[in-house]
């Protein structure tokens, strides 16, 4: 015969307290202190309490869950970004549901919709689609507070006000272009993926490199799906050129697999032949010989402080939209070297 499920009258027993506040504590109250939440928080622990998710959101009670959206789980970025979120979520004690879109904005938008109706407390969204009208029709019909993960929405209007924690993707770039052309490059390829913020604004930071040095511009840039198959076709473009790049710019770790494919094919020497930087620290910008320089930001501490927004406004609903930027540094490697002139030609 199943053991019957523990529940809130036993959780406050193994606390010491009392179930109000025990309830309390699980519906995230701001008036709770630091020691009564952990108390709550272990006893729930030791004897493997878990809400009635279902009926506490028909209740119209907190379900102490949160959900994530999220365009590609295989990319390891995303699933760095995940684990910052739940390890932050945990310690408060919510659960984080996340669901996979497969960069398709119908599914996306479905996938609010399941998130609405499983009545979670708030959702994160790492978004494919910022300007998709079904996805925004979705998001208006969500109650619950929202944070944007990198992403900005397409005039979200005065009903969603989403909170918003973004990657200085434009400084990186910036800085990974000026050094290139501190090393004397003038010809740059950049290969782009997608059409969200970050794509944006790698686009204006190349732009202002050169206008900061009063620079005509020298760069190329191609924009397509973010996915490797891009990387490698614009790879191909690039280096077609009649005057060809003397150095390239993945922006971002699924296009650096399509260029590295492609300048394999082509035999050309990393660092010598053409100098190459990456957006986003992978095991494969580190391990590679030479290895690659890269804009890199921290994607778990993303994670976290997007979920530790989120926790904000679900404690304190009346708080407004806050939006706070994180750096990105550019770190220098040997797979960038003087500019030659040969390799242009």
């Amino acid at each position: 015969m199943p053991m019957p499920r523990p529940g809130l009258k036993d959780v406050a027993r193994r606390a010491g307290v009392g179930i109000s506040s025990v309830s309390r504590v699980l519906s995230g109250h701001p008036d709770v202190s630091a020691g009564m939440r952990d108390r709550v928080m272990a006893a729930v622990t030791e004897i493997g309490y878990r809400p009635d998710i279902f009926a506490r959101g028909l209740r119209g009670g907190p379900t102490m869950s949160v959900g994530l959206v999220i365009g590609d789980i295989s990319n390891p970025l995303l699933s760095e970004i995940s684990l910052g979120a739940e390890g932050a979520l945990r310690r408060a004690g919510y659960s984080l549901l996340f669901v996979n879109s497969m960069n398709d904005p119908a599914l996306e938008a479905q996938n609010i919709l399941l998130f609405r109706d499983r009545h979670v407390d708030g959702l994160l969204l790492s978004l494919s689609a910022e300007d998709d009208a079904d996805v925004l029709a979705a998001l208006q019909t969500i109650e619950a507070p929202l944070v944007l993960i990198d992403r900005e929405l397409d005039d979200p209007g005065d009903l969603l006000r989403p909170s918003a924690v973004l990657c200085d993707h434009r400084g990186g770039m910036r800085a990974a272009i000026s050094h290139l052309l501190d090393l004397g490059h003038r010809r740059i390829g950049c290969i782009l993926g997608g059409h969200a913020r970050f794509a944006r604004m790698r686009r204006r930071g190349v732009e202002e490199a050169y206008a900061e040095r009063g620079l005509p511009a020298g760069y190329s840039i191609v924009q397509g799906p973010l996915d490797a198959d891009h990387g490698q076709a614009a790879t191909s473009r690039l280096l077609d050129m009649r005057e060809r790049p003397t150095a390239l710019v993945a922006g971002g770790n699924q296009l650096l697999k399509g260029c590295l494919r492609e300048l394999r094919l082509r035999g050309v020497s990393i660092g010598t032949d053409l100098s190459l930087v990456s957006c986003d620290e992978t095991d494969l910008t580190e391990m590679l010989d030479p290895s690659i320089a890269v804009v890199r930001r921290d994607t778990h501490e993303l994670g976290r402080a997007a979920a530790e927004l989120l926790l904000r406004r679900i404690q304190d609903p009346d708080e407004g939209p806050v939006t706070s930027v994180l750096p990105t540094v550019f770190v220098p490697r040997p797979s960038c070297g003087p500019v030659r002139e040969a390799a242009g030609t």
